[in-house]
């Protein structure tokens, strides 16, 4: 797979980055080094390979599930500057 220059500016435009006619060649030599990469590892032979999440081997810490006392809701929401109905109260930031 090759990326043209018309494919750079629109994941420039996309990405919200601002490139120059002057770099387009540049990023357009960087993603397909990238691309023939990515193309590299897809000629890999992973059968038989189990999927990992970690390159240790991890187990999970668990902790007992028990009812804990609660209910103190009031004092959690004592400090905060605003609180209604023991919820704490922002600011509203996406118009």
């Amino acid at each position: 797979m090759s990326v043209d220059t018309e494919t750079v500016k629109r994941i420039a435009r996309l990405a919200r980055i601002r490139v120059t006619e002057a770099e387009l060649a540049a990023y357009q030599g960087e993603l397909n080094a990238i691309l023939g990469f990515v193309e590299q590892l897809n000629e890999v032979d992973v059968d038989g390979v189990v999927p990992m999440t970690s390159v240790t081997p991890m187990a999970l810490r668990l902790r007992e599930d028990k009812v804990t006392d609660g209910g103190y809701a009031e004092r959690i929401v004592a400090n905060a500057p605003l609180s209604e109905d023991n919820f704490f109260m922002v600011p509203k930031v996406v118009e």
